[in-house]
C-alpha cells in the first residue's frame, strides 16, 4: 500500500510540474465559471443542475490531455523499463498511477464546489442533489481517468493515446443517440453501456446500486486491462 501512495504522490507532483496540467486547469476552470454564471443567469434557479451537464460533457474533453501522458511518457522516455523491473509490482504500479491522476481530478473538481456556496447565499438548493451530482460527476471522471490510462498503455505516442481515449469517450457519451435504431435487449445494453443516462439519473438526485456498479465496474476493468497491456510485449 505504502508503494501504491508513494507512486501516486509522485504522479501528483508531475501534473504540478506540468505546463499542460496548468493551462487545461486554468481553462477548464475558466470555462466552468463562464458557463455557471450564464446557466445561473439564464435559469434564475438555485440549481446546479445544467451545470454538472457541462461539466460532465467538458470532461470528455480534458481528461484524455491530462491521461494521456501516464504510461506513453514513461515508453517514449525508455523509463518503463525501469519502473517494471524494481521491486513494485505491477498492480501498484498501475493503482498508483490511476490514484495520482483522480487526485488531480478530484483537485480540479473541488475547485467548483465555490458555486453550491453561491446559490445557497442567494437560494435554497437541495443539498442532497447537489451532493448526488458532485458524486456522479466524480464517478464518471473517475471511469474516464480509467479509460485514459488504459488507452496511455497502448502506446508510447501521447497524440495516440489521447485520440484513442477521445474516440471511446464519445462512443460511451453519445451511444444514446442510437438507440432510437435498435429495439429489446439491443436497445437495453446500448442504453446501460452508454454514460448519459447513469449520470442524468446522479443529476437528477436518484442514486442507484445499478448506477454505482456500472462506473466502479468499469474502473476496474480498466484498471485491470491496463495491468494486463503493460505486461504485454506486443505494447511496447
Amino acid at each position: 500500500m505504502s508503494k501504491i501512495i508513494a507512486i501516486a504522490k509522485k504522479e501528483l507532483k508531475t501534473y504540478f510540474k506540468s505546463t499542460i496540467a496548468y493551462i487545461v486547469l486554468m481553462i477548464t476552470i475558466s470555462i466552468f465559471n463562464i458557463f455557471f454564471f450564464l446557466i445561473i443567469d439564464e435559469n434564475r434557479e438555485a440549481s446546479l443542475r445544467d451545470v454538472f451537464k457541462v461539466m460532465e460533457f467538458l470532461f470528455i474533453f480534458i481528461v484524455p490531455l491530462l491521461t494521456m501522458k501516464i504510461f506513453a511518457e514513461e515508453k517514449s522516455s525508455g523509463t518503463m523499463e525501469f519502473l517494471m523491473s524494481t521491486p513494485t509490482t505491477n498492480t501498484a504500479i498501475v493503482l498508483g498511477k490511476y490514484l495520482g491522476s483522480l487526485m488531480f481530478f478530484t483537485f480540479i473538481t473541488a475547485m467548483s464546489l465555490s458555486y453550491y456556496f453561491i446559490i445557497e447565499f442567494f437560494g435554497q438548493p437541495g443539498c442532497l442533489t447537489v451532493l448526488s451530482g458532485y458524486l456522479g460527476v466524480w464517478l464518471e471522471g473517475a471511469m474516464f481517468i480509467a479509460i485514459g490510462m488504459l488507452t496511455s498503455s497502448w502506446t508510447k505516442n501521447q497524440i495516440i493515446a489521447a485520440i484513442s481515449s477521445y474516440l471511446i469517450l464519445f462512443l460511451l457519451y453519445f451511444s444514446i443517440s442510437f438507440i432510437k435504431y435498435f429495439s429489446g435487449i439491443t436497445e437495453s445494453l446500448i442504453r446501460y453501456a452508454g454514460t448519459w443516462s447513469h449520470a442524468e439519473n446522479f443529476i437528477a438526485g436518484l442514486v442507484t446500486t445499478s448506477d454505482i456498479v456500472y462506473y466502479l465496474s468499469g474502473i476496474a476493468v480498466c484498471i485491470i486491462l491496463t495491468r494486463i497491456s503493460i505486461e504485454n510485449r506486443l505494447w511496447r
